[in-house]
């Protein structure tokens, strides 16, 4: 499994292909904007912007899967996370993530991680690698400023290259 060979629409429109970050590590999020874990944007935020220039991409995927905590349409999401949370980090149309119409991508993850890799709730962490393979991963309560997220993101910005 490559994430480079999976592409999603764009919050706001258009494709988002994930080849277009080829060689800079991911860290893909399924999201949510009434969750107890909403707050883990500001996180993601200040990460992207610590880690950007060193090549590290925050993806969000909002996702109504669980609670149903994600009601809105992409224009009202968009609006949320731009105005509560300063957002600017690439964000993805809202998507399954779980069940049989998720994204291919988590298909092909629990085929080849088994069931465990996939979220159980909202603000589930995947870490990819600059050559899009899976590192690691954290479930909700995990934040992302954790020292063990940390870690594994800037080992894998110095395995980073052009």
């Amino acid at each position: 499994m490559n994430l480079f060979e999976y592409s999603f629409a764009a919050l706001g429109g258009g494709a988002l292909s994930m080849e277009r970050f080829r060689n800079q590590p991911i860290l893909l999020v399924n999201t949510a904007s009434e969750c107890g874990f909403t707050p883990q944007y500001k996180q993601l935020q200040a990460m992207y912007n610590d880690y950007r220039q060193s090549g590290l991409v925050v993806v969000g995927i909002p996702c109504n899967d669980f609670g149903e905590q994600e009601p809105g349409d992409d224009e009202e999401i968009a609006r949320f996370t731009r105005e509560e949370y300063r957002v600017t980090f690439p964000m993805t149309s809202k998507y399954s993530v779980i069940g049989p119409e998720s994204h291919p991508l988590f298909k092909t993850m629990a085929e080849e991680f088994g069931g465990d890799v996939l979220p159980r709730w909202n603000f589930h962490k995947y870490l990819f690698n600059r050559k899009g393979q899976l590192v690691d991963h954290w479930p909700s309560k995990v934040p992302p400023d954790d020292p063990a997220v940390i870690h594994q993101v800037t080992r894998n910005l110095q395995s980073w290259s052009l």
